[in-house]
């Protein structure tokens, strides 16, 4: 939760240099059933989170509806549009660049489709700011199989693939796949951001496996993961495909790379 406002011994430029800098990264395509509700639900939760809508050209006026809420939320709400659909990873790169750049504190990574329960970002600060993670990981395995409205195949399959992920990289992560999650920026900053080579969900795999790798702090939070009730999903058997044989690769690459101990802050 936030702390507390300073008394009155502190300027408000004081006070404004206290509060960590929240930034959410939320990349779109097609999202206009979802994005006001969302918008309106992460700016009412205690915490001063700011939001980076990464739209990548939907045809249905999600990036108009942003806008038009910028309107009311001028400070807190972002948007960068994009050209066309180019890919999960590179839309949370382009996020994570526009976030170091500006110096936010911690950033995060969260859905659009209400998969991710937005109250849930109140736990990921505080296992960061107050438990000292590097990495907190919203984390649909840590206890037991937390998924709410999968057929039994995809949960299968998403679960399969994170013993997989967790077999061939030796990470003691139980959900490998998640993309709900907040870094600290000095793990941002210490990953070589432009040498991430998975796009898709195993983009999510990679980046956990550097900041492994570079010896940051990880924890995992319990979260209850819910499908979505509104919109399409992006979910594919190519997109499993891509991180199956994508991590098989990463690891052997890994042979050859150096990772520098982390700079924990």
């Amino acid at each position: 939760m936030p702390k507390s406002r300073p008394k009155s011994l502190f300027s408000q430029k004081t006070y404004l240099e206290f509060v960590k800098r929240n930034l959410v990264i939320i990349p779109t395509y097609k999202e206009i059933e979802n994005i006001e509700k969302m918008v309106r639900k992460v700016f009412s939760l205690p915490t001063p989170f700011e939001l980076l809508i990464v739209d990548d050209n939907s045809p249905d006026g999600t990036a108009g509806k942003v806008i038009e809420l910028q309107n009311e939320f001028t400070d807190r709400l972002h948007l960068i549009q994009r050209a066309g659909k180019l890919g999960l990873g590179t839309a949370y790169l382009t996020g994570f660049k526009w976030a170091l750049e500006r110096k936010y504190d911690y950033i995060y990574e969260m859905d659009c489709d209400f998969s991710h329960n937005p109250d849930d970002l109140e736990h990921l600060y505080a296992a960061c700011e107050e438990d000292g993670a590097d990495l907190a990981i919203g984390s649909r395995y840590i206890s037991g199989i937390n998924v709410v409205n999968w057929p039994l195949g995809r949960v299968l399959m998403s679960y399969g693939a994170s013993l997989y992920v967790r077999f061939v990289t030796g990470m003691n992560v139980k959900d490998t796949t998640a993309g709900f999650k907040c870094y600290r920026r000095n793990v941002l900053e210490t990953i070589d951001l432009d040498n991430i080579r998975l796009k898709g969900y195993g983009f999510q795999i990679e980046m956990k496996f550097k900041t492994w790798k570079h010896g940051f702090k990880i924890k995992e939070v319990s979260i209850v993961f819910t499908d979505r009730t509104e919109g399409t999903s992006k979910m594919s058997g190519g997109i499993f495909n891509e991180a199956l044989w994508g991590v098989m690769k990463m690891k052997i690459r890994s042979w050859g790379e150096k990772y520098p101990k982390a700079n924990r802050q």
